[in-house]
């Protein structure tokens, strides 16, 4: 089986009007991927200092208008296409995220943390006052905080997304700085049996900063035991569908690990590397 990108967006997500559906599943089949997830965005806390630099009132998405248009594309184009949604975690929707999961089908929950407190990473404004080892330690307990509370998701989403953004000359979340907090991550995921996510668009660059992905991570998490990991473009636009999934699909094999994972109506299915 061929590999699935398990993180996109479209239309329906407030970021990504530069990709459909149907433009992006067409992407899927010509890179030969066995599958394409649709997590659009459902943050339902959008941090008030966004209005200074975005007219967003809401994050979140018409589920059934999105999974009536993937049914739709489904007949179009022969590739597996599967209804995801990406849940951003913040500890004031709780009750909202519940609702959202309870009253609609997917095949895959991702679950994120975009948003710290009252602040917006990509804007700035989290970093003041820290140094690198707290912002980036207080992300990771803030997605563990939240993915313990929440439970219900399938995939946890990019882990470093903090290092995008940061002032810092630290590049990476390594291991070996935050050991406890990633073994207590890894313990939860592998008991639960929940997929870690390596999210492509992390290692692109971004503003003249190249994020790397610290392999001792990835080593630790299959000392553990893991063997569930999800890839993902985090696609805005056709063009990134399964973005640098060959190099990572390699990197994975050399560091041992046999399957790549994705979920269809919930369940786990892993397909060989």
């Amino acid at each position: 089986m061929a590999l699935f990108d398990n993180h996109n967006h479209s239309q329906f997500s407030f970021d990504g009007k530069r990709a459909t559906v149907e433009a992006s599943a067409k992407t899927a089949v010509e890179r030969g991927l066995g599958g394409i997830c649709f997590s659009d965005h459902c943050d339902f806390f959008v941090p008030p200092m966004k209005a200074d630099f975005e007219e967003i009132q809401k994050e979140w998405f018409d589920v059934k208008e999105q999974q009536e248009e993937i049914a739709r594309v489904q007949t179009l184009v022969p590739v597996t296409i599967l209804r995801g949604i990406e849940i951003g975690m913040h500890e004031t929707c709780h009750e909202q995220i519940r609702k959202v999961l309870s009253e609609n089908s997917f095949d895959q929950v991702l679950a994120s943390v975009h948003y710290m407190g009252e602040v917006d990473p990509y804007y700035g404004g989290y970093y003041d006052g820290k140094d690198w080892k707290e912002a980036y330690g207080g992300y990771l307990e803030t997605i563990f905080r939240e993915m313990t509370w929440l439970e219900d998701f399938d995939i946890m989403g990019h882990f470093d997304y903090i290092v995008r953004y940061a002032p810092y000359p630290e590049t990476s979340i390594r291991f070996r700085d935050f050991g406890d907090i990633f073994d207590e991550m890894f313990r939860y995921l592998i008991q639960e049996g929940k997929a870690l996510e390596i999210n492509t668009k992390s290692y692109v660059g971004h503003r003249g900063r190249q994020v790397e992905l610290d392999l001792e991570v990835l080593r630790r998490y299959r000392e553990l035991g893991g063997e569930i990991i999800s890839l993902g473009s985090d696609s805005h636009e056709a063009s990134r569908v399964g973005a640098d999934f060959p190099q990572f699909a390699s990197l994975l094999k050399s560091l041992g690990f046999r399957w790549t994972a994705h979920y269809e109506k919930r369940r786990l299915v892993q397909v060989g590397i």
